[in-house]
């Protein structure tokens, strides 16, 4: 009797560790990583990818409050909370023990006062906004913020860090100087107000793939060991396409971690001219043989791989018939002899050496690998093998 889920994602743990080294090989010596875990760890499942990481990661990078308290029921490492954590939420993050963004004067004033009551000292990181327009101090008010960083006690701030806004664009690295640039006036105000030895951070995956050993310009004669903030690579998927190719004759490879099965719900014969699924959006032009596939749209397969998508069933290609619905779709078998109820299906991964990548669908859908992964509900159960 099977004894796995009906439906699952599936976790490659060799993969994971093999891409972690992949990447530890490529920087420089001393340099330290953090691994994004946020989004349910792309998707792949935040506890289950921080329990086999806790021995290869210097940090962990959450986004929000909640996904620090499931981490800490596995994990006490330390970890970045680089997205916003609202006033009153403010106690409980500091009590279970974060590097916390800051965002302005109040919070900063908030969370010393609260430090101080608990009679703790706060680590933060502050965010350089270097033209990317999201979160973060730009130039201008960097200063100011510093100098009140300087006024409470209860706080210490240890690093400074911005993003970067197009990195896996290797054809144009114009605005990618002018961040630098930027960043590199924040460092120099900072080091000109008392801060002169704070964790830098820039590069994400594709700033290591593509320029990390430029990072900042100056940093290693300051002896700063940069850190890197590992995300959608250390998972086996390219942040492009573009620097999947320069890297395609390197010894560098990278694999994928996940791959998402489920089983045949039902086989049947279809007559010719019946409709299938919502909307009517396909008939039968002939006699045909179909395979009712337990997930759907609830679960993270999107409602435009209707009439386009494919699967995997004994190790071929089965194309997505009528419309995705909430918990089903339905998939043509009719070159299938042998197909029956509970064959193993994948919606991504590898079956009998065919694959079918988070990026293939990206494509169909005019979106990215990202969305595909973190998109896959967190109430399938993550199998780690």
């Amino acid at each position: 009797m099977n004894k796995k889920p009906l439906s699952f994602v599936e976790l490659s743990a060799a993969n994971l560790i093999y891409n972690t080294k992949q990447f530890k090989n490529l920087a420089n010596i001393g340099t330290k990583f953090s691994v994004a875990i946020k989004g349910n760890a792309y998707g792949h499942g935040q506890n289950e990818v921080a329990k086999i990481l806790e021995p290869y990661m210097d940090y962990f990078q959450v986004d929000d409050l909640e996904e620090l308290e499931s981490l800490r029921q596995v994990s006490k490492k330390k970890t970045l909370v680089l997205g916003y954590v609202q006033l009153a939420d403010l106690p409980q993050a500091i009590k279970l023990g974060c590097i916390l963004s800051i965002f302005s004067i109040k919070e900063l004033k908030e969370v010393n006062a609260i430090s101080k009551e608990l009679k703790i000292k706060q680590e933060i990181h502050i965010p350089v906004d270097a033209y990317l327009g999201r979160e973060g101090f730009l130039l201008g008010d960097l200063g100011g913020f510093l100098k009140e960083v300087r006024r409470c006690r209860y706080i210490k701030a240890t690093g400074i860090y911005a993003h970067f806004a197009n990195m896996e664009d290797i054809s144009n690295f114009i605005h990618a100087r002018k961040q630098i640039r930027e960043y590199n006036k924040a460092l120099k105000l900072a080091a000109a107000l008392g801060f002169k030895k704070l964790q830098t951070h820039i590069s994400a995956t594709s700033g290591i793939l593509a320029y990390e050993n430029c990072l900042p310009v100056g940093m290693k004669k300051k002896g700063i060991n940069p850190l890197v903030r590992l995300g959608i690579g250390i998972y086996g998927l390219w942040p492009s396409k573009h620097l999947k190719f320069i890297y395609k004759d390197s010894q560098f490879k990278l694999k994928p971690v996940l791959a998402w099965k489920t089983r045949v719900a039902q086989v049947k014969i279809l007559p010719k001219g019946f409709t299938v699924g919502y909307g009517l959006t396909y008939v039968t032009k002939k006699r045909m043989k179909v395979a009712v596939i337990p997930q759907g749209y609830a679960d993270g397969i999107d409602r435009g791989l209707s009439n386009r998508g494919q699967v995997l069933i004994g190790g071929t290609r089965c194309k997505i018939i009528g419309r995705v619905s909430m918990n089903k779709f339905t998939a043509d078998v009719s070159h299938l002899s042998n197909v029956k109820a509970e064959d193993e299906v994948v919606i991504i991964g590898t079956q009998h050496r065919k694959q079918i990548t988070a990026e293939e669908i990206a494509r169909k859908l005019n979106t990215i690998n990202y969305e595909i992964v973190t998109r896959i509900s967190s109430l399938l159960p993550r199998v780690v093998v």
